[in-house]
């Protein structure tokens, strides 16, 4: 489909762990080049996700962070599973982040953004 597109040339798909992309890319001297990462993935690396990202965006990028109502179960207290207690920490990370500027979008499961500095 990438050839069909006319996109070929802008696109680089890595099919691998994405902790391991990040780290390849970081160590291939791509931080500070990017200007939007989207993280839609397993939610308990959605930390990790997120610093390396940081990491890699140019000031003034952003990163939207997907799934973060999580069908309204971080708000709830007794909900504990992984994938929760994940969506709450990068929330509240977000929030107190002072690299980034930060923005929640109450649009389906949530969407959070954070600006780079």
């Amino acid at each position: 489909a990438l050839p069909i597109s006319g996109v070929e040339n802008k696109i680089d798909l890595r099919i691998q762990a994405a902790t391991k992309t990040l780290d390849d890319l970081i160590e291939g001297g791509e931080s500070g080049t990017f200007d939007f990462v989207f993280i839609d993935a397993d939610k308990g690396n959605y930390p990790t996700y997120y610093e390396k990202s940081v990491e890699l965006l140019r000031s003034g990028g952003m990163i939207a962070i997907d799934n973060v109502l999580w069908g309204g179960d971080v708000l709830n207290p007794a909900k504990n599973d992984p994938e929760t207690v994940a969506l709450r920490s990068i929330a509240d990370r977000v929030y107190q982040d002072k690299r980034v500027d930060s923005s929640f979008l109450p649009i389906s499961d949530g969407v959070q953004l954070a600006i780079k500095r």
